[in-house]
């Protein structure tokens, strides 16, 4: 049976719309799922792997029940939105809005069905990149709690207050899809959560070579070219900015890896693979706050400089001492919170005006589009400050916090004869039939 599309409803923006969030959505699964399966020695290999999948569907049970209309519903407080279900009201809601709308932006093209399932892919990476820093020791039992949690107290509030009309958008942060939501939130909690959880065993610090730099790099492509609609999908319409924003993502991802790349020839005397794929990441984190403010310049600029700083932050900062007595598994703090800050502050410094404007007019669209010192208007980077500062106070107290209350109830770390085994003890299952480090080898008599 035919039914007629409403007349507002464009096809192409939804369908795109979709498109991007299903593309976004791979990103998780498989690209972090396998990323992380395959990053890892091989003893974790299953239970990291399996923290990114629970993650993408606890969020998403989560999302639909309350913490939508908490990141994006009707104003509760300056910080945070109503909870509720939105699961039975994207029919009767009919077109999507954002709250922008209320300052002339024309309504969405797309149903509320749509923009649910888009920002939800968007919640879900959110922490499954923050489980990064978390790998190799942190019980899943805790994990299995912390999501759902962590979502409701710390990501709805960032969301909201960016993105969903709370007081930093209001205010004019810029955050064009996440550096700060997304990036920056999860690079900070993780560090915090990994320095609470405590280290992995010294011997996985010490060696902790990954089980497949192919799966490792199969993952990374994912991730990279999924960031299309990442990054395409936040201009909400199929339009020169969504192609602008693809473009840029994918010059400073290219810059950044190369970039990366070349310091490790430099100064390590071997280009490593796995650096690049550090590289390429940084890229993608650093670009992503401002893909659809910057010129194509403006992304290479940023490409160059998120291939350098993370990569000190990595490679310099990350060896001191104190920063070492943190056991962050991946290096999320480097690769997401250095490079989403850096990022959004390059935001502030490098947005271009004539990147927005009213569609057919040729003038900027006030509160959407932004004015980077470059162009004038030193207080967008005081703005990007600001708003860089109340992400990173939030995600320390409220991850502190949560940590604490689970604490009280469920250990946060596995028990080091569970950590000398690894998946075996934490599922009864591992990822490849071959003996290897962990895996309970029978004895005579068994």
């Amino acid at each position: 049976m035919l039914i007629p599309a409403p007349s507002w409803l464009n096809a192409g923006d939804n369908a795109w719309q979709l498109t991007a969030a299903t593309i976004v959505g791979l990103q998780s699964v498989p690209g972090l799922v396998i990323l992380y399966g395959g990053i890892v020695k091989k003893k974790w290999a299953v239970n990291s792997a399996f923290m990114a999948l629970y993650a993408f569907a606890a969020v998403l049970v989560a999302w639909v029940l309350w913490a939508y209309n908490m990141s994006f519903g009707p104003e509760l407080t300056t910080f945070l939105g109503h909870p509720g279900p939105i699961i039975s009201s994207v029919l009767e809601e009919g077109r999507a809005t954002i709250p922008a709308a209320a300052s002339g932006m024309p309504g969405l093209a797309f149903p509320m069905a749509t923009m649910v399932f888009f920002q939800f892919v968007f919640a879900a990476i959110t922490l499954i990149i923050l489980a990064g820093s978390l790998l190799g020791r942190m019980n899943f039992r805790a994990w299995m709690v912390f999501v759902p949690i962590w979502l409701t107290v710390v990501y709805t509030v960032g969301a909201f207050s960016l993105w969903g009309g709370g007081w930093l958008g209001s205010l004019g942060v810029a955050d064009f899809s996440g550096g700060y939501v997304i990036h920056l939130a999860a690079g900070v909690s993780g560090f915090t959560a990994a320095a609470m959880i405590g280290p992995r065993l010294q011997r996985d610090r010490e060696s902790f070579l990954p089980n497949s730099v192919l799966v490792t790099l199969a993952g990374a492509g994912i991730l990279w070219l999924g960031w299309d609609g990442f990054n395409g999908g936040d201009p909400y319409f199929a339009n020169a900015d969504a192609a602008a924003a693809i473009l840029n993502t994918n010059i400073a991802t290219a810059v950044a890896l190369l970039t990366w790349t070349i310091f490790d020839t430099t100064f390590f005397k071997k280009p490593s693979v796995l650096g690049a794929v550090n590289g390429m990441i940084s890229g993608l984190v650093a670009i992503t706050p401002a893909a659809g403010y910057v010129n194509g310049w403006g992304a290479i600029i940023i490409g160059v400089c998120a291939g350098i700083i993370p990569w000190l932050s990595m490679n310099w900062l990350g060896k001191k001492a104190f920063m070492r007595k943190v056991d962050d598994t991946l290096g999320v703090f480097h690769t997401h919170a250095v490079a989403g800050l850096l990022g959004g502050i390059l935001t502030g410094i490098l947005a271009d005006p004539r990147m927005l404007e009213w569609v057919g007019t040729g003038k900027a669209a006030p509160g959407v589009s932004y004015t980077g010192w470059a162009y004038g208007d030193f207080h967008q980077v005081v703005l990007q400050l600001i708003g860089a500062g109340f992400i990173i106070a939030w995600n320390v107290v409220g991850t502190v916090i949560i940590l604490k209350v689970i604490s009280l109830f469920i250990p946060l770390r596995m028990s080091d004869e569970d950590l000398l085994i690894g998946d075996d003890a934490a599922h009864g299952e591992e990822a490849y039939a071959l003996q290897g480090d962990g895996e309970r080898r029978p004895v005579l008599g068994d």
